[in-house]
C-alpha cells in the first residue's frame, strides 16, 4: 500500500538516503527528523535523471512493477532502497515533481521512498556522484534503470 504524506503529527520535509546523504533545498515543509531530498541532475551517459542530494543516481527495479518493493535480502545489499527514517520525511528538490513522490512499506521493515510509484534504490557499484553504472543491467532477478524527472524509467530502445 502506497501512501502520500504522513500520519498526523509528522510533517513532510526532506529525506535521508541509505547512502548517508544529507538534504538540500526542498519545496516541502521541514520536519524535525532526518531529512532526504531527491533532485534532478545530469549524469554521464544517461542525461537528466533523479539523484540523491549528493548526486548519486537513483534506480527502479522492473520486478517492482510500480507497485511494491521486491528487492530484499542480498538484492538490497547491492541495491540499497532509499529509506525514509521513522520520524523523518522527504522532499522534492530541484527538478523533481513533488506529486510523484510517495512511500511504500519495505518487507524487511521501514518505509521506502517512491517516485511515480517506483520504489527508489541506489547502487553500490556507483562509487562517485554523477555515475550510473547500474543503468540497464540485469542483476538480482530483473532489469535496473535510472528514472527521468517525469517518473518514467530510461529504457534504451532496441
Amino acid at each position: 500500500m502506497r501512501r502520500r504524506g504522513w500520519p498526523a503529527g509528522l510533517v513532510a520535509g526532506a529525506l535521508v538516503l541509505a547512502a548517508g546523504c544529507s538534504s538540500s533545498a526542498a519545496t516541502t515543509a521541514h520536519a524535525s527528523g532526518p531529512k532526504v531530498t531527491v533532485k534532478v541532475a545530469t549524469v554521464t551517459g544517461v542525461g537528466q535523471v533523479l539523484v540523491t542530494s549528493k548526486g548519486y543516481a537513483l534506480y527502479m527495479f522492473q520486478p517492482d512493477n510500480q507497485r511494491s518493493v521486491t528487492c530484499t535480502g542480498a538484492c538490497a545489499g547491492t541495491w540499497p532502497p532509499v529509506k525514509v527514517p521513522d520520524g523523518g520525511s522527504f522532499a522534492a528538490g530541484a527538478g523533481v515533481k513533488d506529486a510523484l513522490l510517495g512511500t511504500d512499506p519495505d518487507p524487511e521493515g521501514g518505509t521506502v521512498l517512491t517516485y511515480g510509484g517506483w520504489p527508489l534504490y541506489t547502487y553500490t557499484g556507483d562509487t562517485a556522484p554523477g555515475q550510473a553504472t547500474g543503468q540497464s543491467i540485469d542483476l538480482n532477478g530483473g532489469e535496473w534503470y535510472v528514472l527521468r524527472p517525469d517518473g518514467k524509467p530510461l529504457i534504451p530502445t532496441p
